[in-house]
């Protein structure tokens, strides 16, 4: 058994739920146990468990069959200790002090953090109090930084993809407009992704504002085509060529007033631009659901061993990513508040506008 730096450390997930959050978690745990002998500290619901001191130890049978297991034993939240901190009345202390004495009370030499932007930005302030650290990219959104792909992305592609397909079928039988809202609030990796690969006609995301009356001459170009259907993929944080003038305060406020979401408003404006019937499918949840495909358990378990290795070289304040299909280590301050966008000059978005697809700007 190597030796190790790292005698005990915790672990959690943190933010949206995510298909392969429970193989990572037994990579990390199985790796740094057989490999190194580290006792592992389950943390329960994110870093609310580590304000309230929710803490297990994780033994080896609470791993088994997880790899094909969605969802995550640990629980999660959205928990943001260093947001507006509120002192706990009983014990009179900060989330951040709070942290920081659990940390020690548990004997914790260092804490794995599974999460998304929010999650690794937390990650990277904890380190910044003197904690050791180590981060892994989780999002179905696809959008951390410097690294090339998170890990549950991919499934939520394909049942993204495979939503479209099967609306495919009915848009084409009764010659309607089909809107199908998938998730990405700030980017449109998912949107676009999906939109490619189930044939969408229309694809509009967060990085291209819209305009309406564009979306229309499209759909009505395929009409005139003999096409008496359309297929529109609209990202939930797609916005209009109006909005995208906004600030983002008053773009959130405009949003909170709207009594539906997205894909039901471009719906709307669709049968009143063009006469024609339309439908809305909203996948939400179902994007985040269910089993990890097999990228996805083999991308999170790669990430989860190479956490228990960086844990074993003490090497913390990292995110544990993948750049040009090397597992790398990428410094938590560079990741932390950012947003990995679609470049609107890039070889997908090219692809797109080559098919025909309409991006609408």
């Amino acid at each position: 058994m190597a030796s190790a730096q790292v005698k005990k450390f915790g672990i959690l997930t943190s933010g949206g739920d995510a298909p392969g959050l429970n193989a990572a978690i037994r990579a990390v745990c199985r790796t740094a146990k057989v490999r190194y002998g580290m006792d592992a500290i389950g943390i329960r619901n994110g870093y609310r468990g580590l304000v309230h001191g929710d803490m297990f130890p994780l033994k080896s049978e609470d791993l088994v069959g997880l790899l094909t297991v969605g969802g995550t034993i640990l629980g999660t939240s959205r928990e943001k200790p260093f947001k507006n901190p509120q002192v706990n009345p009983e014990t009179g202390l900060l989330p951040v002090e709070a942290i920081k004495q659990n940390y020690k009370k548990w004997n914790l030499d260092a804490i794995v953090c599974i999460g998304g932007n929010g999650t690794n930005t937390t990650a990277s302030l904890l380190a910044n109090e003197g904690l050791n650290v180590i981060g892994l990219p989780k999002t179905i959104d696809n959008d951390i930084v410097k690294t090339d792909m998170t890990f549950g992305f991919h499934t939520a592609l394909d049942v993204a993809t495979d939503a479209i397909d099967r609306i495919h079928t009915t848009a084409h039988s009764h010659n309607r407009i089909m809107v199908i809202e998938v998730m990405g609030h700030k980017a449109g990796w998912l949107g676009l992704y999906a939109g490619i690969a189930g044939g969408g006609d229309v694809i509009l995301i967060p990085e291209i504002p819209y305009d309406i009356n564009s979306v229309a001459q499209k759909v009505m170009e395929r009409r005139d085509a003999g096409k008496n259907f359309s297929i529109i993929v609209v990202a939930e944080g797609a916005k209009s060529k109006e909005e995208a003038l906004l600030s983002k305060k008053e773009l959130k406020k405009a949003r909170a007033a709207m009594p539906y979401s997205i894909a039901y408003r471009v719906a709307h404006e669709l049968e009143a631009a063009t006469k024609l019937e339309s439908r809305v499918t909203v996948l939400g949840y179902l994007q985040r659901g269910g089993t990890p495909s097999p990228y996805d358990r083999i991308l999170a378990t790669q990430y989860g061993t190479e956490a228990a290795h960086f844990l074993a070289r003490g090497d913390f304040g990292k995110l544990v990513a993948l750049q040009n299909k090397q597992i790398v280590g990428v410094p938590l301050e560079e990741i932390a508040g950012k947003v990995k966008y679609v470049p609107t000059d890039s070889s997908i978005i090219q692809t797109a506008r080559e098919l025909g697809t309409g991006l609408r700007d």
